[in-house]
């Protein structure tokens, strides 16, 4: 403990992170600056910087990431068509390398010797900031409160809170814990905890309902260069402009919701409702573009790939050499990804009407069912047979 002088917090301003803030200053006896990372979780930042002064922060960093999120982060991931478990599109997971990267780069910069976060003991997120800073910065150290104190209960929270003057706002308890960000929106705890429990109606922020989606379909179009996103309706927009555009466009279809039972990183089983609707517009848009432009070797092999790359950010490995090296390959496998999704949204439902691109590989001679002279069908014979040679051979 001596030798730490100086740490940088991820720093929300919740009761959790203004404890941690004090107790750090308490137990290590040392200088506390905080973080706070605005990725476009759209809580109100005001009246951050004072509080977190006014608790004992030595200086406070309040920044806005979103455009780096969506560029650097986002959309790497989305041109791997990551996926999670078959239906989780990642949005908690693929914050923490960008808000802890940044921690480092503060701590460098200040010179601090440790960096702390508020994460249990319990989930994944402590092994996604701690595996970001081993790889980008050994010589720090991280705190982790919930691994090393005693304040177990939201009880022994509020009278540690009372105790050290720190103002805690007398609100309604969430029955929710929730992570919102660019991408997505995240619930559990609740009735979330039993896995046949139906999710309440405060399980849709982002979102409608689909019985309570509009009754009219609605029509869109996406436009990708190299399978990043890049205009919607027409209309080119930043990174993270394209993907808040498209939030409100599937929030209001009832589109990107999973309810799902997922396998942590630290070995047990988590019920978890997830809303994202504009990365489910993206995903869907891009894949059907894939299918008129992508090599279908390539394609095969890059699917084979991607349960790998999704397991990679799921569990905290965005900074190892190994997604790095995966990434390159998924990035070469976009390389034609170029041209135009039209889409229908409605009720929930995400419906491909119509792709295109400079580089489509679809040739309508090849494929008509009329009459074509292009393909001889007598050809197809030979192929069979050569492909069921060793079925013919097979003793049984």
């Amino acid at each position: 403990m001596r030798e730490i002088k100086k740490v940088v917090l991820a720093y929300s301003g919740g009761l959790d992170t203004s404890v941690i803030l004090k107790w750090i200053q308490k137990t290590y006896a040392c200088e506390v600056i905080t973080f706070t990372a605005d990725l476009g979780q759209e809580e109100e930042l005001t009246g951050l910087e004072e509080k977190a002064m006014a608790t004992g922060a030595s200086k406070v960093y309040i920044e806005d990431l979103q455009e780096e999120f969506a560029r650097d982060f986002i959309f790497p991931m989305f041109r791997a068509g990551a996926i999670y478990e078959g239906r989780y599109l990642l949005g908690t997971s693929i914050a923490r390398p960008l808000i802890a990267k940044r921690m480092v780069e503060i701590a460098r910069q200040e010179g601090a010797q440790a960096v702390a976060h508020g994460a249990t003991g319990k989930g994944n997120d402590q092994v996604r900031f701690e595996l970001t800073v081993m790889a980008l910065a050994p010589e720090l150290k991280t705190i982790a409160p919930w691994r090393e104190w005693d304040l177990n209960s939201r009880t022994e929270l509020l009278k540690f809170a009372r105790e050290n003057g720190i103002p805690v706002p007398v609100t309604k308890e969430k029955p929710y814990s929730c992570d919102r960000n660019l991408l997505h929106l995240s619930f559990e705890g609740g009735e979330l905890e039993d896995p046949w429990a139906e999710p309440g109606p405060g399980t849709y922020l982002l979102a409608v309902p689909p019985e309570k989606a509009p009754d009219e379909p609605e029509i869109i179009s996406i436009e990708f260069e190299k399978g990043d996103p890049v205009a919607v309706n027409g209309e080119r927009l930043s990174p993270a402009r394209l993907i808040k555009k498209l939030n409100k466009l599937g929030g209001k279809h009832g589109i990107g919701r999973v309810d799902m039972v997922e396998n942590r990183f630290v070995g047990m089983k988590s019920r978890g409702v997830y809303e994202t609707p504009g990365g489910t517009i993206l995903y869907v848009a891009r894949r059907d573009l894939e299918g008129l432009c992508m090599d279908r070797e390539t394609m095969h092999l890059r699917d084979s790939l991607i349960p790998k790359y999704a397991e990679m950010v799921y569990n905290g490995f965005w900074f190892s050499p190994e997604r790095e090296a995966l990434q390159a390959t998924m990035d070469k496998a976009q390389e034609y990804i170029t041209g135009e999704v039209r889409l229908k949204l409605y009720k929930g439902g995400v419906y491909p009407l119509g792709r295109r691109s400079p580089y489509s590989l679809y040739q309508a001679d090849l494929a008509t069912f009329e009459e074509d002279e292009v393909y001889n069908q007598k050809d197809a014979a030979g192929f069979i047979r050569l492909q069921g040679l060793r079925l013919l051979t097979r003793k049984g």
